[in-house]
Order: structure tokens, then sequence, then C-alpha cells
């Protein structure tokens, strides 16, 4: 089964690209949302006794916990010490299902691919990307965004540039979705070109 990672920096259009994968029938396992689901259930313990107060009736209450973390790298590490394992456990388990139901790509979904150094457990790493006004523009338009939210968070992440170069296929968002869907069609035929993949 092939691994393939998807990744971009904020704005760049992953969950649309994501969905363009699975649509063409390609399983996907999203990352982000493997952690919001935590923050609901098995992580909740966990966060609380090492960060307490953190926590409610609702699971982690994000906010509250930023506040521990953000600017505090040894909290952080801490953090990611609980919730790394748990995510890669959740990703373990959508390979053994996808392998199960016979699944010959799979696709997931990390915003810190490259920043996490998890491009090595891939076979190939698409990254999604958009000229910068189009960026700024998609997250400025997200409810509760401010311009200074998103030069921390982007200060955070990988340049775009870098991401690009690192990438063994690159498709760009800042066009039509119909040449979006096209280049998705054009990387996924290769990809089982190079794998020698049968077509369904």
């Amino acid at each position: 089964m092939i691994k393939i990672g998807l990744t971009g920096s904020i704005g760049m259009g992953k969950s649309t690209v994501g969905a363009m994968f699975e649509k063409r029938g390609c399983p996907l396992h999203d990352a982000d949302a493997a952690v919001h689901e935590l923050y609901r259930s098995e992580a909740v313990p966990l966060i609380e006794a090492a960060f307490p107060a953190t926590t409610g009736p609702d699971g982690v209450d994000r906010a509250e916990l930023s506040r521990h973390v953000i600017g505090n790298p040894d909290a952080m590490k801490r953090l990611e010490a609980i919730i790394h394992p748990l995510v890669r456990e959740r990703e373990h388990r959508f390979y053994q299902r996808s392998e199960e139901a016979g699944a010959k790509l799979v696709l997931v979904d990390i915003p810190l691919l490259f920043e996490t150094g998890s491009d090595e457990r891939f076979d190939a790493v698409v990254v999604v990307s958009a000229p910068e006004d189009v960026q700024r523009q998609r997250v400025l338009a997200r409810p509760g965004m401010t311009a200074e939210k998103f030069d921390a968070i982007k200060a955070k992440q990988i340049p775009d540039a870098e991401k690009r170069q690192r990438a063994d296929y690159v498709i760009d968002t800042g066009l039509t979705l119909d040449e979006t869907e096209q280049q998705v069609d054009e990387v996924l035929k290769d990809i089982k070109s190079r794998f020698a993949l049968q077509s369904e």
C-alpha cells in the first residue's frame, strides 16, 4: 500500500485537495481531525494531569491549553509527548483498516509534516501551494483570525518555497477548482505509474 503525505502552509487548500483525492477512491486520514477527536476523548485525563485546569465537561479547553504552551517550549514538548503517540496510533489503525479494505493508495493530511520530520514515513509527499496574496485573503476571511495570529502561525511553519522544493508533487490551488482537480488526476496517475499500481 502506497502512503502519500499531504501538507502545505495554512490557507493553502489542504482540505479541498484532500477531499478531491478521497472522491477518487483514495482513503484519507486527517491528523488535525484526529487531534480534535483526542481532545474530546482519551487525551483529556492525560492533559489534565500534565496541565491542571485546562479541561472541562466538553474535553480540552484549547484556549486555556494554549495559554500554558504558547511561548513555552518545555510545555509544548510535554504536550507533544502526550499527543504525538496517540495520533500515530490513530494513523496506524487507519492503515490497517485501509489495507483490509484493499486500498492500494492512502493519503495522510499532516499540516506540520516537514516540521515534524514525518516526510520520511511516506512514499510520496504532495504539497499544496498558492500565491501569498491568495493565502492571506483566505486565512483572514476565517472567523476570529487576525493578521497577528496569521503571522504567528506562519512563523512556526517552514516557508512555502522550501516546502515546494522538498515535495515530490506540488498542487497549485491558486487556480480554478477544475484546474486543481486536473492536477490531482495527474498526480494520482503519476504515482500509480511510478509504483506500478494496477488501475482499478
